[in-house]
This record gives C-alpha cells, structure tokens and sequence, in this order.
C-alpha cells in the first residue's frame, strides 16, 4: 500500500510538472491563450507551439525518464549493486554508436528517423553479445560483459569522430553525444513509444524474480527461478526500453541511478516496490531537468546530458561515500 500511495504523489506531480513544462520556456505562454487556441477552429500560434514543439517534447521526456528509472531499479535488484545504471550493460553505449554511425555515414541527412532507428538496431546487437557474453556465469560474468561491450562501443564512437569526414558531421556526432530533446517530433514519440512499452512489459515481467533474488542466487534458484530467463528479461527490456531511449535523446546519464535510491527510503528495499515509484521519478527527473535547459539562458541551449551529469555527479560522490560509511 505504502508504495502505491507514493506512486500516487509522484504521479500528481508529474502532471502538475507536464503542464507547467508547456508553458515554461524562453517565451512563457498565458494560460488563456493558449486554452483558447486549443479550441480555435484554426489554432493560433501558442497553439501550435504548445502542440508541435513542446507537448511532444515533454511526451518523449517521461517516456525516457521512466525508462531510465525502471530499468535502473530492475539492473540494481538483478546485480544487488546499488550503483548499477542501465549503461551498466553496454546497451546505452551500443545505441549511441548505432546513431553515430548513421551520421557519420551521412544517413541522418537524408532520412530524418535514420539515427533513431540506427540507435535501436546498436541497443538490441549490444544487448544480444552482453547476453551471449555474460549469460550462464552469474552477475559477475554479465557485468563485465557489459562493461566490455560499452568499451567496444566507445571505441567505436571515438574511431567515427577521429575519421569523421568534415567538421560538420564530427559536430554533429559531438552535439547528439551531449543529449537532448529539443526539435523533437511526434515523428519520434511514435518511433520509440512502442519500443519503450514493450521493454518496460519485460521489465516488469521480472519483479517476482527479482524479490527472490534478494535472498541470493542459490536461495533464486531453490524458489524455482530461472536465473537465465531473469537476465534475459532484465537485459533485453533494458536494451528496448533505454535503447530506443538513447536512440532519440542521446546520452542521458545518471537518472536510471538517482531515480531508485531517491524513491528507495519510501517505498522499503524490496525491489518490486520499487519498479514503479522509480519509473515515475525518473520521469518526473528529466522533465524538470528539460525544463531548467530551456530556462537557464547561457546562449545557446544547454545540453539536457551536460545538465544530468552536473546534478547526478554530486549525488553520484554522496552515494559513494555513504557505501564506504555503511561498510563493515
């Protein structure tokens, strides 16, 4: 119950944040008139900012956010590592060299969905050899196996920015590599919408499992859970969800750890408690984090991955020294 009452808090204010995030920005939109230009028979141009530019942004921001934060509670119940995120698999980076390599081949040019569909296509191959990897050997085995695809992955991209074949298209990789979502369109939100949902099922799938999990993998097994299906379910939900995340935004670090442990204290350490609470903060974590890129004026727009990694860091040092603190 506690964790449904929690959910319920976050959720409210997730839509008192998504409302707000339409009208917030450079140029702050009247309430009036833009209820007005929802119902003109020909809109108006706060209208049509609210529903072409700023609504789909703000979709895509909760759907990533919550994919971010789900797959960070499931990969930290699976790996019982708090510090585990779900770059942790290689399936952030896999997406991120997928859309590098359709702009360094100049495909993102010509065909507007060609990074996107790119960065899916990375997330689930990297998805795939992390499992061909690391399934069958424990926990252990499947992080290394991860933290050896990411680095195949880094060393991708940074082959692609050293060979890139003009200025142009090594800014642009640097730019997509920073994060964002701005210009964003429904064009996106319908590419990815059916990719995060289905890995978000798989993710979910796995709750029970991941509650036996916590008395250990031999203590797993004796409750009659497949260890192997739990890793296939955690790595291929990660690699949909956060693939096709990944495969839009662009890098966008830290919220798959924050959301868990802020969440955490609330809902109790069993870890299907908190599935959802995590997928609703993580949400609730990037819109407001898309919201403060738009209204802190530097000149030109800061990057919604530069921004995440200047708040999470912190957090990231303080969950750290709290570890050292707790250990025996």
């Amino acid at each position: 119950m506690k964790e449904w009452l929690v959910a319920a808090g976050l959720l409210s204010l997730l839509a008192a944040m998504l409302v707000i995030s339409l009208l917030a920005g450079r140029v702050w939109l009247p309430v009036g008139e833009v209820w007005q230009g929802l119902w003109a028979p020909h809109g108006d141009l706060a209208a049509a900012i609210v529903m072409q530019l700023r609504l789909p942004r703000a979709v895509l921001a909760v759907e990533v956010g919550a994919a971010l934060g789900l797959s960070g509670a499931v990969l930290q119940g699976v790996t019982r590592n708090p510090l585990a995120e779900p770059g942790l698999l290689g399936v952030s980076a896999g997406a991120a060299l997928g859309a590098v390599l359709a702009i360094y081949f100049g495909l993102a040019t010509h065909f507007a969905a060609a990074a996107p569909m790119a960065g899916l296509v990375g997330a689930l191959l990297s998805s795939m050899l992390t499992f061909a990897l690391g399934s069958g050997g424990g926990t252990i085995t499947l992080v290394l196996a991860g933290a050896a695809v990411s680095a195949l992955a880094a060393a991708g991209i940074s082959l692609a920015l050293n060979l890139a074949p003009n200025p142009y298209a090594a800014y642009e990789i640097m730019t997509w590599l920073m994060g964002s979502l701005a210009d964003r369109s429904w064009l996106d939100v319908v590419l990815v919408s059916p990719f995060i949902l289905l890995g978000a099922a798989l993710l979910v799938a796995s709750a029970r499992a991941l509650n036996a999990l916590a008395l250990g993998e031999a203590q797993a097994q004796s409750l009659g859970i497949n260890l192997r299906v739990l890793y296939a379910l955690a790595v291929f939900g990660t690699a949909l969800s956060v693939g096709a995340a990944t495969a839009v935004t662009g890098a966008v670090g830290f919220i798959g750890l924050v959301a868990p442990h802020l969440v955490r204290p609330l809902v109790g350490h069993q870890p299907s408690r908190v599935l959802l609470p995590a997928a609703l903060a993580g949400a609730l974590l990037l819109l407001l984090a898309d919201m403060a890129t738009r209204l802190i004026q530097i000149g030109s727009e800061l990057k919604l991955g530069v921004l995440t990694s200047l708040i999470g860091t912190p957090f990231f040092f303080w969950l750290v020294v709290r570890l050292r603190k707790m250990a025996p």
